[in-house]
């Protein structure tokens, strides 16, 4: 079968009646299924996951973000996440019979729907992009939605699709291909500053140095020096959680055979107490494929029952039930699809 996976990110985290009206939106369309749903209040966001074949995909995000459209209003928005739009981004993941090149024109046919009948603007990124500057979310993201109305009279900043009219209630879109991205947060008993350092120094993009007196410090030809992070692949940001009285270490690991998820979890600890801070567990955004909590080389020695056993281990190990209880079932996608009856005859 043809399937992709859709992660859209939605700015709405607290009103559940427009998280719901959303996932109602998302679900309506035969040939698709909405697999999970992660609302965070202090973020004010919500991330839903659904797989479906294209062209049923593209009918059920075009109605998902429509009436995300109708529903947010991002000039009263607030949260701890960086974002810029209502549908703040929609990336769209080979999962079954594609490949990039499908994703592309799914993102492509979906940019163009959402600015003709929705005015929203577009950023194409990752494999989608036009322009190898446009690639990292971060970067189209600068600024936020606060600094949007100038970036897009920039020049550099035009939107790939649309006019470069700020559009206030909905912002912007960025639509894009890419491969599985898993949105992992740790906790921490320790401030936001905290939180920032450790990020600072975990994230591949590191950080810049300062002297002793806290300037910045600069090579021969008067360059800001920086010094590269300690895990690849992986962005971070730290963050405070008012609700719970926790900071975070928010990470994007863009590439988890690369940097797994325990390894992630275990340097971000190193640092912490390196700090005298406490890690007091973590958790997943959304969904992840099972190769992301095992080893991919040894998934198929293992039964399905000993698959189970090993992911509650390292579900343990890491603290995923923190905050949340954390359910293998709702949280994998192999789990999840294996649960799905009929899924497969629509």
């Amino acid at each position: 079968m043809k399937l992709i996976e859709a992660v859209p990110n939605f700015s709405e985290g607290r009103d559940i009646g427009v998280i719901s009206s959303i996932a109602a939106a998302l679900s309506g369309c035969e040939g698709t299924k909405l697999l999970d749903i992660d609302p965070s209040r202090d973020a004010n966001r919500t991330v839903y996951t659904l797989v479906g074949d294209p062209a049923s995909l593209e009918v059920a995000l075009f109605s998902g973000i429509k009436r995300a459209v109708e529903l947010i209003d991002m000039s009263r928005h607030v949260g701890t996440h960086p974002r810029i739009g209502a549908c703040d981004v929609c990336p769209l993941v080979p999962f079954s019979g594609v490949d990039f090149k499908d994703c592309d024109a799914l993102a492509k046919r979906l940019g163009e729907k959402i600015w003709s009948e929705l005015e929203v603007p577009i950023y194409y990124y990752e494999r989608s992009a036009g322009d190898d500057k446009r690639k990292n979310l971060s970067d189209l993201r600068r600024g936020e939605y606060e600094g949007l109305s100038d970036k897009l009279k920039d020049p550099k900043w035009l939107p790939d699709v649309g006019s470069p009219i700020f559009n206030p209630k909905s912002g912007l879109t960025v639509i894009g291909a890419r491969d599985f991205l898993i949105a992992y947060n740790v906790n921490l008993n320790g401030t936001l500053q905290q939180a920032k350092t450790i990020a600072a120094i975990i994230r591949e993009s590191g950080r810049f140095l300062k002297d002793s007196n806290g300037r910045q410090v600069y090579d021969l030809d008067n360059k800001p020096v920086r010094r590269e992070g300690m895990l690849k692949f992986v962005k971070a940001i730290g963050w405070y959680m008012e609700e719970l009285q926790q900071a975070q270490v928010s990470t994007n690991i863009l590439d988890f055979r690369k940097s797994p998820l325990v390894r992630v979890f275990h340097t971000i600890r190193q640092e912490a107490l390196r700090l005298g801070v406490d890690v007091t567990g973590s958790e997943l955004v959304g969904m992840i494929p099972l190769e992301a909590l095992l080893d991919p080389g040894r998934i198929e020695e293992l039964s399905s029952s000993q698959q189970e056993k090993k992911v509650e281990e390292i579900a343990g190990e890491l603290g995923l039930n923190q905050l949340k209880p954390f359910n293998p079932e709702s949280k994998i996608l192999e789990f999840k699809l294996k649960d799905e009856k009929g899924f497969h005859e629509t």
